[in-house]
């Protein structure tokens, strides 16, 4: 940058390309679109070449370009989540839409508690001592007298019968 300044303008071109290299895993880790990344990318070059009269010689130049660039890359997320904002769906809209409260889950504890009930007592029992009780399969286990690979298959079973039951 120094030398740039002087008026050396293949150290300037040089610069300008170690700082694009430098800046774009910074900014591809912190953009999603790979377009948006290089927008952000070439607004940071010009915001770099319009502040050069700023840089101080006496420090280093990484820190004073990488300020910039989490400026830029702020006002570039500010803008892009605002925008984001101003299309979002709002959820009473799409209630509206669908006719129906989706703010409600179709399957509710109620219907599942009573699913629970016409499993097999054993099955029911695992389920409530692990989901409702908030017990291991290990301890499930030594409570029902039972291996902890054996409570695992049952509890597997006994899931697979409920999400077959209440995706009818």
């Amino acid at each position: 940058m120094r030398k740039a300044l002087g008026g050396d303008q293949a150290a300037y071109a040089e610069l300008l390309r170690e700082t694009a290299r430098l800046l774009r895993p910074f900014l591809s880790r912190r953009i999603g679109f790979e377009g948006d990344a290089d927008d952000v990318l070439q607004e940071i070059l010009v915001s770099i070449h319009k502040a050069r009269h700023t840089y101080d010689g006496n420090r280093p130049y990484k820190p004073w370009m990488y300020a910039i660039a989490k400026f830029r890359l702020q006002d570039y997320l500010r803008v892009h989540y605002a925008d984001q904002l101003r299309h979002a769906e709002d959820i009473d809209d799409l209630e509206n839409i669908f006719g129906a409260d989706v703010t409600e889950p179709a399957i509710s504890y109620e219907s599942i508690s009573g699913e629970v009930l016409k499993l097999p007592e054993k099955q029911a029992t695992i389920l409530r001592l692990i989901h409702q009780e908030g017990y291991t399969s290990k301890e499930v286990a030594t409570t029902l007298g039972m291996t902890e690979s054996a409570v695992k298959v049952a509890a597997h079973r006994a899931y697979k019968v409920l999400r077959q039951k209440l995706e009818r």
